[in-house]
Formats: C-alpha cells, structure tokens, sequence
C-alpha cells in the first residue's frame, strides 16, 4: 500500500481527535521532504489552522506527537510543516512488495477496456536513408509508445510513408537520366543508400543548369523555375498522379529498394510499427475530404484553380491545400491519413512525433480537421522536439552531408567494442560471439541513452564520445551497473545463497542508504505515471541513472557477499537484485538491452 493512503486516513483521525473536525483526503495536503530537514514525507498543517484556533507550529507538534508510533516513527515540526520520518518496517515490507511483483511499474488504467492510442513516428521519405535527425525521433516515438503501454495504455506504433511528391520524383528522374540500370546488388549499396546518392546527383545537376542560365542573363529565381531538370520533375509528378503505367512501374521499383533498406535499419535500431501507412494511398483520400470542405464552403477556388483555406478567424493566414495543378501537398495527405486512422482504430489519443519546425503545420491540421467535421481534430497532440546537431555543426540532405543512421550505428557498436574488450579481458571464458552481442547492445543503448535523458524539447548535441563513457549518466553506465548485480547474483547462487522476496525479515536493521535506495526504488511507479503525463523519455532516463548511481554507491561502501550474518547477506541480496530489475523495466522503456555480464 502506498505510504499516502496510508497516512492520510490517521491524519484524518488525528485532526478529528485533536481539534474535533472531520476533514476530507483532498484536505490532506502531503509533499516530499526537502533536503535540508529529517524525514520521508511532510504534512502541511496550514489547512486546519483556522478550525484548531491554534498558531501553525502548535498545530504542527500537537499534529506530530499524535501520530508518532507504528508508521511514523518521529517528525520534526517547521512552523505550518510537520516533517515525519517513517518506520523501517514499513520500507521493509515495501521491498518487499517490490520484489515479489512481477509487474512492478505496470500501471491500470481502470477496469474495462483500455483506451487506445496511436503513436506515429519515424515519417521517412524514400528519396533518402534515415539520418540522424530521424533516430531522434525513432528512439522517442518508440520510448513514448512503451512509456504509455506502461501507462496502462492499448497502443499502436503507426509510420507514414512519405513514397509521393516532387521530391521522390527527383530521385527517380535522376535514376532514370544518370542510373544506367544500377540497382541495389549491382551497387553492393542498400536500396535506401542507392536512391539516396540519386536523390543528391539531382541536387548537384539542378544547381549546373541553375548556374548555366543565370550565365545565359536570367535571375536566379527565374532560373530555378525554368531549369529544364525541375520542369521535368514536376512533369513526372502530374504523370504519376494520372496513374501513368510508366511512371508508376518506376516508382514502386524504386520504392521495394528503398524499404527493404528501412526494415534493415528499423531491425538495427530496435523500433517497429504495428501499421505503415503511404501517403501514395493517403492522399487521394485527403483531396477528396478537400474537395467535400470546398463543396461546403469550408474552403475556396482560387483563379488559378488551386484550393486555400482561409484561418483568418483562427488568428492565422491562408494555407494551400491542392496546387493549381490539382496535386496534393502535405497537409492534404494528413487530413486522408487521419480520416483512414480514425476509420481503421477507435482510437481515444492520437500522437505525432514530429520535429518542432512543424509545429504551425500540426496547428493547422488540428484546425482544419475539425472544421471538416472530425470530432478527434481538436484532441490531436503534436509531441514537438528539438533538433540533433553534431559537434562539427547541422546537417544537410540535398548536399550529402547527412549522417547517415545506419553508419551512425556501426560506428557506435565498434567503438563499444573496443571498450568493452578492454573491460573484458578478465573474463577468460567471454568467446567473441557473445563480446560482438554485448558490444551491440552497449553502442545502441549508449546511443538511445545518450538521446532519451535530453528534454525532447530542446535542440541537442550528440557526441558520440561522450555517450560511450562508462562513468557519469551514459548508458554504458546504467549497463555495467546492470552486469556488475548480474555477477554477485551469479556468484550468491554458486554458493547456493537464497534471495527471494521471503529471505527478508520485517525485522532486519536497515542502513540509511539502504533506505533511501528502497524509496528511489518505491517512486518508480509514479516516475512512470510522470513520463507518461508528458509523454517524456527522459524522465525515465534520469530515474534509472539516479537509481543505478546510487548502488554504486552503496555497493562501494557496503560489504555484500562478505556479510557473515546470513539474514543481512540474504536481505541484501533481495535488494540489489530488485534493484536489477527495476533497472531492466525502466531500460526496456527506452528500448535499451542490458547485458548480463561486461
């Protein structure tokens, strides 16, 4: 039972007995304890002052002296705050119950069915690989996916393709002019990484022509409208939406490479999706909600013939929803998408995670979704981060420059298993299969971690030396933590030393650390409900570096398989190996894999 519900029935009492007025639980206002006085848990007594007709420091002793006995053990009283220490033995059974629940930070939501959320994320484009800035969000839209699954939450981890547009058509027009028939075994280069080099030779050859006709006297921003490579890539584009079978053989070639590149990618990462959606399929869906919003007057016809939506009520300006040329844009193919979702999921939550350059994008969205009539327009929530810069400055795709995702990981597993070869060298029997599997899982986690523990919202800086460090808040850190209790239960258990949740006595005499790692241990829960509140990894992150960072420290001062006394070792025994677990719940929500031995 938690120590609020507890406590707040016998300071219901007390109030009751002392000053003769009965007092609901809302009334009964309990905080943590600042640093600078004793105790666990503090009451703030200013509420009953009026009705006990007494000074808050009065009420504070008169308060604290009724309650002292069984649960609270002594208390200090600060003028209006009663701090109240808690008995050992109520810590002790809560490690107990920590240790014998399997599901220990598994939330409810209640009883009946969950109510499900959608969670979209990654929202690739496959004229490109995945770069840096898409394993940012990867990492959050899957960490935010389990942290609400956690949460009590039904979820379901959706992508949309972005396979359409003028974008896909310049790859394609820049494969079909320069490729000479290249294909991905041909190359020895993954489908993704091919387009992707296609995509930037369009890049590189637009900006000749770009040059030549400014050489020839035009200006320049004629010239990036009339260079013949564009003109050809928007021809490309009217021709794939009248369903040319030319064009469009060429597209779903192209696009089979592509993601059969992704799903190496998403399978390295540790991500994945319970439904991919395309914006091929979306957008027609899209122009026809567009078109029903124009029927109604919920939008207007331009002279050219394209189709605006005017926010001024909203506070804001026009927005285009199809182009003179009858195309699509992306907004008109996220309004499909969410009628499509809505119709395929009852779906009680929807999440974007999407960069914060969006973020007057997802406004609009929500705007226009429910003026064309959807009740869930309003309740859409676009979860906004920052950007990932390098130390050597951003990134740029159409120049090359990019990241790329899947070289960012090969680099972080090698360099992991350089260090960790040298921490293994006093493991004689670690064959190089099992060194290759430790080094994967402390290159990523050391790479997710390093992601996860920033406030999404802000712009970060990955360094990649950093995030590898085994000392400070990395993930290599939370994992060696992991591996060092794995050993000393492996070497309790060839001792054949019993640590189940029965080994410990309610009697046992508790260290003052011992107690606090039980209360870091017993906030787990609600640190869970916290992340969920704000959809927010690093939440999760920092509660298992504080965790792991303080046995450290206990385990430095703390003499545990050395302990002569059989019931201590056992109780100790209980407590690191809950404290594993917890670590393995709180990692696993970050998508992070923790080794067994390093």
């Amino acid at each position: 039972m938690k120590l609020e519900e507890i406590l707040i029935p016998q300071v219901q009492e007390a109030v009751k007995d002392l000053y003769g007025i009965e007092i609901t639980a809302e009334q009964v206002q309990l905080q943590k304890t600042r640093a600078e006085f004793e105790g666990d848990i503090t009451l703030v007594v200013f509420p009953f002052v009026k009705a006990a007709r007494k000074a808050p420091a009065m009420v504070a002793q008169e308060l604290g002296e009724k309650l002292v006995g069984g649960l609270v053990e002594k208390y200090n009283a600060v003028q209006g705050f009663l701090n109240l220490s808690i008995a050992q033995s109520y810590w002790i059974e809560q490690l107990q119950a920590i240790a014998e629940d399997t599901e220990y930070g598994q939330l409810s939501r209640g009883e009946g069915k969950k109510p499900l959320m959608m969670v979209e994320y990654s929202s690739p484009n496959t004229n490109k690989p995945l770069h840096l800035g898409h394993v940012r969000n990867n990492l959050l839209g899957y960490s935010i996916a389990k942290i609400q699954e956690a949460n009590g939450w039904n979820v379901v981890k959706t992508n949309i393709v972005n396979d359409r547009g003028i974008h896909i058509c310049k790859s394609m027009l820049a494969w079909q002019k320069f490729g000479n028939g290249e294909t991905p075994e041909t190359s020895g280069k993954k489908g993704d990484h091919l387009i992707g080099d296609y995509y930037v030779r369009f890049d590189v050859e637009y900006k000749a022509q770009i040059k030549e006709l400014m050489a020839g006297g035009m200006d320049e921003e004629t010239a990036k409208k009339e260079a013949p490579l564009i003109k050809e890539a928007q021809a490309m584009l009217v021709k794939w939406e009248q369903n040319d079978p030319e064009v469009r053989a060429l597209w779903q070639k192209m696009n089979e490479w592509v993601y059969a590149g992704f799903d190496e990618t998403y399978a390295q990462m540790g991500v994945g999706f319970d439904k991919i959606y395309y914006e091929s399929d979306t957008y027609l869906v899209g122009k026809g909600e567009v078109e029903r919003g124009l029927a109604k007057g919920d939008f207007y016809r331009r002279e050219d013939g394209s189709v605006w939506a005017d926010l001024a009520q909203n506070g804001l300006d026009e927005k285009l929803l199809l182009r003179a040329d009858g195309t699509s844009v992306y907004m008109t193919q996220d309004i499909g998408t969410a009628k499509l979702r809505f119709e395929d999921y009852p779906i009680d939550k929807m999440v974007y995670v999407v960069g914060n350059e969006q973020e007057y994008h997802f406004k609009v969205l929500s705007i226009l979704l429910d003026r064309l009539g959807f009740p869930f327009g309003k309740e859409l929530v676009h979860f906004s981060y920052g950007m990932v810069e390098l130390p050597n400055g951003k990134m740029k795709s159409r120049e090359g420059t990019v990241v790329d995702a899947d070289d960012l990981m090969d680099a972080m597993v090698s360099d992991a298993y350089d260090v960790s070869k040298e921490m293994t060298k006093k493991l004689t029997d670690v064959t190089e299969e099992e060194a290759r599997e430790t080094a994967r899982k402390v290159g990523l986690g050391a790479l997710k971690y390093f992601i996860l523990k920033v406030d999404a919202r802000k712009n970060m800086l990955f360094n990649p030396e950093e995030s590898i460090d085994f000392n400070g808040n990395t993930g290599p850190f939370i994992q060696y933590t992991h591996a060092r209790i794995k050993s000393i239960l492996r070497k309790a258990d060839e001792k054949a030393i019993a640590h189940t949740a029965d080994a410990v006595k309610t009697d046992s005499e508790l260290t003052p650390k011992e107690v606090r790692i039980i209360k870091i241990l017993n906030t787990f829960p609600a640190k869970v409900a916290e992340a969920g509140a704000a959809h927010s990894p690093a939440v999760i992150a920092n509660y298992a570096y504080e965790l792991a960072k303080e046995f450290n420290q206990y385990y430095h001062d703390t003499p545990i398989l050395r302990e002569e006394n059989q019931a201590l070792l056992q109780y100790r025994l209980v407590l690191v190996e809950t404290i594993a677990k917890v670590l393995r719940k709180a990692m696993s929500i970050l998508g992070i894999n923790l080794p067994e031995r390093m």
